[in-house]
């Protein structure tokens, strides 16, 4: 039965094949996205973080600002 499952009457390595690559795929992207995420959000806090409260109380009234700093609780 598994032997069946795998093989699929011929077709699994076709299968299988496709899937691994989808999947490698998948976590690549998802991989490059995180590390670009990360990159930007370091390059946000040394621009951002250091700030005063008048400083930090402007960058907060923006509206692309404040979606980022959504997620950051230090400023």
């Amino acid at each position: 039965m598994i032997t069946e499952l795998i093989y699929m009457s011929g077709y699994g390595i076709y299968v299988w094949s496709a899937f691994a690559f989808t999947l490698f795929s998948f976590l690549s992207l998802y991989v490059v996205t995180k590390i670009h995420y990360i990159k930007e959000k370091n390059k946000f806090e040394s621009k951002f973080g250091a700030l005063d409260s008048k400083k930090a109380e402007v960058a907060r009234s923006q509206v692309v600002n404040r979606k980022i700093l959504s997620s950051t609780h230090n400023i």
